[in-house]
């Protein structure tokens, strides 16, 4: 007896109720709301770059660039000139960079910005911020894995990073010789999480994609990626095969079975 009410919610949660005219009209509106709201809020970025920063960073090259070297009529009739030289004066500043030239003017200069008390805080804070986000890939997420954390019997996902090295992978030498980074996002903003070393045995990897990952933890476990067990569409292919290079054998053996069938009637019969 007292079973019976946990049966009855196993149940419902299995063969969930029909959904009302209400129910279905509210969950059209938020796959509406779904659809719409990436393409609006992407287009309405577009729209605020494009006549903000990107036409001020124009204006300004446009303004900057010396009268002899482009006709300033010419860059008045080319929307986004201005644009594409800075691209152009980005590219030739980059490449002089890596050379030997390069990176004793830019040491030089780093070494003047150091002297400065304000400007050495704000310019070592911008320069962390954009070398991290313009980070090698080898410092991106490599895959995803499930983990169990934070106790064993419930799993996580995680992105691995790299191979724990340094100071932390001596220290936990004891534990592994094959420690791995990974970081555990929370859900549902994916930005923040924890940092975890673990061996490489206690990792699942997935076959999902780092983008797929992350889509699945920013909808909160309701935006699931397809999947396929491998070898399962390979397997139902040798099976269609087979059935295509020998369509009578399948026909003989239920003939034969038919026919022993009857036969075994018509000897019961006699």
């Amino acid at each position: 007896m007292p079973d019976e009410p946990q049966k009855d919610a196993a149940s419902k949660l299995i063969h969930p109720q029909k959904p009302s005219f209400f129910s279905r009209l509210r969950n059209d509106l938020l796959t509406g709301i779904v659809v719409a709201a990436p393409l609006g809020i992407t287009f309405w970025l577009v729209y605020v770059l494009v006549t903000g920063p990107l036409a001020d960073l124009d204006g300004l090259v446009k303004r900057v660039i010396p009268g002899r070297f482009i006709p300033s009529n010419v860059l008045e009739y080319l929307p986004g000139a201005g644009i594409v030289v800075a691209i152009i004066l980005l590219v030739l500043l980059g490449a002089l960079a890596k050379n030997f030239i390069g990176r004793t003017v830019i040491k030089t200069g780093e070494r003047l910005v150091d002297s400065m008390p304000v400007v050495r805080n704000l310019y070592g804070f911008f320069k962390n911020v954009f070398e991290m986000a313009l980070q090698q890939s080898e410092r991106s997420f490599k895959e995803v894995a499930l983990v169990e954390y934070p106790r064993e019997g419930l799993w996580v996902m995680a992105f691995v990073v790299t191979s724990t090295k340094g100071e932390i992978s001596h220290k936990l030498a004891d534990v592994s010789d094959n420690l791995v980074s990974v970081f555990v996002p929370t859900t549902p903003n994916p930005t923040s999480g924890f940092l975890l070393f673990v061996p490489s045995s206690d990792l699942r990897i997935l076959d999902m994609t780092v983008e797929e990952g992350a889509k699945l933890i920013f909808s909160a476990g309701l935006v699931s990626p397809a999947y396929e067990p491998t070898g399962y569409v390979e397997k139902l292919e040798q099976i269609a095969a087979g059935a295509i290079e020998n369509p009578d054998s399948r026909e003989t053996k239920n003939g034969s079975s038919f026919f022993s069938k009857n036969n075994r009637k018509t000897e019961k019969v006699d």
